[in-house]
């Protein structure tokens, strides 16, 4: 029997297809590329083609790509970074398949930043945890070339259906465990479609807007992870949430990263009064893995009841600054820096999930059928802590293997019998007010409770709030007509949920997961990984 959720508005259409992709970030658009050689892809976004975490993504992706580097090295500092918790099998495969894949966005158009009066070698970034120099980098605007080239790729595909300003709301799976689509709301006319296919892939990204400061994109809401957890996929290490050191500290500039390349360049951190500190965190400084510096800069500012620190890069000339990374000065100088002058004022917001919907080698979940790719997924790469640059790494070599994966799927037949939806909407009066309210909490417990430094106390405490919110969320969800906000709440509470239950579980500190009750690491380091029906 198929899973079936009272939905509450007509069923507007069937769409049947050989591949359904959710997300159009890096690893969706990749995907739906080689997917297009096998056969006929859907391919949904919650928002614009373009809208998604990868189109402002600033540092760049790394890849081994000088003679000077090697495979070893960038496996090592992987590695290092990840706190004992990487799948080794993973970071050796991603490490040397970079290369091809690198090759395979050239090919696509992407332009890469050369070294001056080269036409053949890169000019190579250095960022927090790498030994070497190896982030590709477009500017200071990666994420943005790699996207706008992939997707007008996307657009010149003939059988690439892309689906703007589509929600995924719940997963289809039959009684035998197998995902067979997906209901998917149609943001313009409220209506519910129901979308079909052979293989489908979660590439929804992060859920960092579950937390009141972020670096993401309003769309940023779990909605790939959530979907998974409901429909009884095992979820692993959503506990591991990275906070990213600096991201714009100015009440008006909304979610501004300062890259992690500023600090590569020689960027340093200080207090108010001018006075460095990180080296009395770590001996790389500045340059010490994300959790190490976010750490410190959220310890000196609950010191020192400070809001925020600044970032030092006066030390390079405004020449330099404007051509490495010309968005950062663009837009500092929207809010009256130069920041060959001044200081940026910088504080840690949430970043990147390393947690997410356990894949295999693959990147197929413990749903039949169901794949997972992007921040969505956790494949083992990142461990307890990211190293920069490897997230548009992986999203493109899993990209391919799920792409090469798939085809065992495309030989079945689709089952063509799922049953529409029923009405049953009550109309409630609206309740907008309860609606921003939760929003809220949930967001502010999450920072709270769940940010860089938790507690057992801190964990009980929202554990207990998160129960009671997202009850409340439940009991009203089936009973108005459904819409984007509605579904990104219900959302963002199974994080806040998942969040809570991954961090109860470890007993320890490791990578981004600090417990001040358990500030030590266990010999032996293990994933959480959790169920729905765990908790039932």
């Amino acid at each position: 029997m198929v899973q079936n959720r009272p939905y509450f508005a007509a069923i507007n259409k069937m769409i049947k297809s050989d591949y359904l992709i959710i997300g159009s970030g890096i690893a969706g658009l990749s995907l739906a590329i080689k997917a297009s050689q096998n056969g006929d892809v859907a391919l949904i976004t919650k928002s614009k083609l373009f809208e998604s975490a990868t189109a402002k993504a600033q540092g760049g992706i790394a890849c081994v790509t000088d003679k000077s580097d090697s495979f070893e090295r960038h496996i090592k500092d992987t590695l290092v970074s990840g706190a004992g918790l990487c799948r080794q099998k993973t970071v050796e495969t991603i490490v040397r398949e970079a290369p091809e894949r690198i090759k395979e966005l050239i090919k696509l158009g992407v332009k890469f930043t050369k070294k001056d009066y080269s036409d053949s070698e890169f000019e190579l970034g250095l960022e927090g945890g790498h030994s070497k120099r190896r982030i590709l980098h477009a500017g200071d605007m990666t994420g943005n070339e790699i996207e706008k080239v992939l997707v007008e790729n996307i657009l010149k595909t003939k059988n690439i259906f892309v689906y703007e300003e589509h929600t995924a709301l719940d997963l289809i799976i039959d009684g035998e465990g197998v995902c067979l689509g997906a209901y998917v709301l149609e943001n313009s006319s409220g209506k519910i479609e129901i979308f079909e296919a052979k293989a489908v892939a979660l590439a929804a990204g992060g859920a960092s807007k579950s937390y009141i400061y972020t670096s993401n994109p309003d769309i940023a809401t779990g909605d790939g992870m959530a979907m998974a957890y409901r429909a009884g996929a095992e979820i692993a290490n959503m506990e591991f949430v990275q906070f990213h050191p600096t991201c714009l500290y100015n009440p008006v500039a909304k979610s501004f990263l300062i890259s992690e390349a500023v600090r590569g360049e020689g960027g340093i951190l200080k207090l108010q009064n001018g006075q460095a500190f990180m080296e009395k965190y770590h001996p790389l400084k500045e340059l010490a893995p994300r959790d190490i510096v976010a750490r410190a800069i959220d310890k000196e500012l609950k010191t020192r009841g400070d809001s925020c620190v600044y970032l030092d890069i006066t030390s390079k000339s405004r020449d330099f600054l404007v051509r490495r990374f010309p968005n950062i000065y663009a837009k500092c100088l929207e809010f009256g820096m130069d920041i060959s002058k001044d200081m940026i004022p910088v504080t840690p917001a949430a970043h990147y999930f390393c947690g997410g919907v356990l894949v295999d080698d693959n990147g197929e979940s413990t749903i039949k059928n169901l794949y997972a790719v992007g921040e969505t997924a956790c494949t083992g790469l990142h461990g307890a802590n990211r190293l920069a640059s490897n997230s548009l790494l992986e999203g493109i070599v899993y990209a391919h293997r799920v792409a090469e994966d798939s085809k065992k799927l495309l030989n079945r037949s689709l089952p063509g019998a799922i049953p529409k939806p029923l009405s049953n909407i009550k109309n409630p009066p609206s309740e907008s007010t309860v609606f921003v309210q939760q929003w809220q909490e949930i967001r502010r417990l999450t920072w709270n409770y769940l940010g860089i430094s938790r507690s057992n106390e801190r964990l009980h405490k929202a554990q207990k709030r998160i129960d009671i919110i997202k009850e409340e969320i439940l009991e009203t969800f089936w009973l108005s007509p459904i819409t984007v906000e509605r579904i990104e709440l219900r959302n963002i509470a199974f994080i806040a949920e998942m969040i809570v239950r991954c961090a109860m579980l470890r007993k320890e500190s490791r990578g981004l997961h600090y417990n001040t009750d358990y500030p030590f690491a266990l010999e032996e380091a293990k994933d959480t990984i959790i169920t729905i029906d765990d908790k039932k």
